[in-house]
Order: C-alpha cells, then sequence, then structure tokens
C-alpha cells in the first residue's frame, strides 16, 4: 500500500505578511491507501487547517507533505485537482441544478477548457451516484433532496474525480443521527473497496470511534497523536484529548460522564441484546455492572419465552418487570425508601 499523505515536522497556521502564526508544528502523519481515518478534536483545535493545508488552500508554514508522494507546492491547480477531492462543510442549495449536473462538474480536470462530456465521462458520473447510494438519483432536482442524500451527491463528484485521496471537512454536520451512521459507513466502505484514502474532521467521537480505521487526534497545546481507536483509548490518548475539567472519559464505556457523579454498584446477570441495553441504561441512571455476588442490588435478565427483568434488593425478595423502564422506576423507588432510612 503507498502513502497518500505524509508528512515531516509539518507546521500549520497562518502567514500574515512576513509573520506567521503555527497552529501546531511538528507533525509527522501518514494515511495509507484504503484507509479510513477520523481527524478529531475540540472546536478550534485546527482541524479545518490542516485538511486546507493538504489540499493546497493554505500555505504550509514549515516542514514537508507529500500527497501520493508529490510536493504540493510544486503542482499547478489541475495537477492537484487529479490527486485530491475536496467536499467542505456547506448546505448546498442551488437551484435547478440535477444530481446529475453536480456530480458532472467533477470531472472538469479532464474535460478540457469546454468542459464537454465523452460517453465516458457520461459513464463515469452514472457510476460515481450509484456507488453514492443515489442510484436512480440522476435528474433529481438538488433543492429535492434530503440534507443526506446532497452530502452523498457531493461525495459522488468527489469520486468521479477519480483522485486517490479525498478530504472531507465536517461532512455529517447538519445530518441527523441515521444520515450520520449511513454517511460515515459509505465513505469507510469506499476507501476500501475502491483503495483510496479517504481523511475526515468530524465532531461524532462515538461514530469515529465505531468506523474509522485510524484516528488522528488534534488539540492545542498537544503533540499530535495517531492510531487506531482502541490503541488510544487504552493509552489513555482519548481521555487526554477531550476531557475538559468536570467531563470525564469513561475508557470502558467509550462514554462521557459528570466528575463527581455518584456511581453506584449493582449486579447484572444476563447476556446478548438485552445485557447491552440494561446495561446502558443502568449507566444513565448512576449504576455500575458487575459481577459482584454481594452486590446489594441485582437484576436478571430473562429472554426466554417472554422477556423479564428480575430485581432483588437486600432482602433478597425478587420484583419481576416486563420493562426496563419499569425496572428503573423501582431502583428509584428502592433508592428513596434507602435514603428514608439512613
Amino acid at each position: 500500500m503507498s502513502e497518500l499523505i505524509l508528512t515531516k515536522a509539518l507546521s500549520v497556521g497562518y502567514k500574515q505578511g512576513r509573520n506567521s502564526s503555527p497552529l501546531h508544528s511538528n507533525i509527522n502523519v501518514k494515511l495509507m491507501q484504503g484507509e479510513f481515518a477520523c481527524l478529531l478534536g475540540p472546536n478550534g483545535a485546527g482541524k479545518s487547517t490542516l485538511l486546507k493545508t493538504f489540499a493546497g488552500f493554505l500555505p504550509k508554514i514549515s516542514g514537508d507533505v507529500y500527497i501520493n508522494g508529490k510536493n504540493p507546492d510544486k503542482l499547478n491547480a489541475a495537477t492537484k485537482a487529479r490527486l485530491i477531492s475536496v467536499v467542505l462543510t456547506e448546505r448546498l442549495m442551488v437551484p435547478n441544478m440535477t444530481v446529475y449536473d453536480l456530480v458532472a462538474l467533477g470531472r472538469s480536470p479532464f474535460t478540457g477548457f469546454f468542459g464537454r462530456l465523452t460517453g465516458k465521462d457520461r459513464q463515469l458520473v452514472i457510476k460515481a451516484i450509484g456507488d453514492a447510494g443515489l442510484e436512480g438519483f440522476a435528474n433529481r432536482n438538488l433543492m429535492e433532496l434530503s440534507d443526506g442524500e446532497r452530502q452523498k451527491a457531493l461525495i459522488a463528484k468527489a469520486l468521479v474525480q477519480e483522485t486517490p485521496l479525498i478530504l472531507l471537512d465536517e461532512p455529517t454536520a447538519f445530518l441527523d443521527l441515521p444520515s450520520r451512521v449511513e454517511i460515515m459507513h459509505l465513505l469507510k466502505n469506499l476507501a476500501h473497496k475502491k483503495q483510496i484514502g479517504v481523511l475526515l474532521s468530524t465532531h461524532d467521537l462515538d461514530l469515529a470511534l465505531q468506523t474509522a480505521d485510524k484516528v488522528w487526534l488534534l488539540a492545542a497545546g498537544l503533540p499530535m497523536e495517531t492510531g487506531v481507536p482502541e490503541d488510544l483509548v487504552l493509552t489513555n490518548e482519548f481521555r487526554k484529548f477531550f476531557e475538559r475539567e468536570g467531563i470525564l472519559f469513561d475508557n470502558a464505556t467509550g462514554h462521557f460522564t459528570m466528575a463527581g457523579a455518584h456511581v453506584k454498584s449493582i449486579r447484572l446477570i444476563g447476556k446478548g441484546l438485552e445485557y447491552k441495553w440494561v446495561s446502558r441504561a443502568l449507566s444513565r441512571q448512576g449504576f455500575t455492572t458487575s459481577d459482584d455476588p454481594f452486590s446489594r442490588l441485582q437484576v436478571e435478565i430473562r429472554s426466554d419465552s417472554q422477556r423479564e427483568y428480575i430485581l432483588s434488593g437486600p432482602d433478597g425478595v425478587p420484583i419481576r418487570l416486563r420493562t426496563i423502564e419499569d425496572l428503573l422506576e423501582q431502583l428509584k423507588m428502592a433508592e428513596k425508601r434507602q435514603s428514608l432510612t439512613e
């Protein structure tokens, strides 16, 4: 696999005359062919600045950056357009433009001055529309599409450019949760299937942890860290980059919690899907689940012919409940009874 992005001691930021103000220095990263990577960091961390530097929209301050082995500073615009496709954060609202019209613009690096599409170009446009999950949408007006469908059209435009590298700046920013999940999985599958590099910035931490081959962590005052998501969690890098005063990242669950929150222990017996969702609901109520047989509270999940949740307290008397909502209500009542006796 080839290196589609390679940096050496790269510094990025903004130049004003002879003065420069680096946002980040000594960046040493690489993105490989067929890799889907997510660039994560707090607001103002410089994620967009880094992407714009890779794309050639901003000059680097110092160091080196190579795109597919080439120095972008020495390439003209036409050559760059055959190396890098870019999808920026925008809500595309263009009257009277169809999906086909938009995606066809991605062939401009190949169509010459007059922009005439050949038969091959037209075939590639239709294929890119299908690859982006919009088969049958070629003649649909952009104004008639949902935000998620418009984002897919922009991805198709990047695909038809036939570059080895696609950069995306917050592509899920305006989307609802199902659309965010769909776009992230679409981009991952495209990277793997087409053996291209896909690098995107995002604030969707949960989705990045679930889908990214590699995560790039960027924050002011910290050296950039990259790696597979699980390594970054286990080495506490993820916690270091995102914890703030009063907000903690739980390595065990992958969720953020409030510091100082009262954590109560409860034994949970069960397996499978029910175990996962009951554990999640209990965590939301401030409980940490364990296998400790001496826990004051115990919940057993039964999912044979009819699902039920059996709650046992210190008195050992089981209470049979049909829903997680009923279980949580019983736990609230048990806590109130305990507080009255203390």
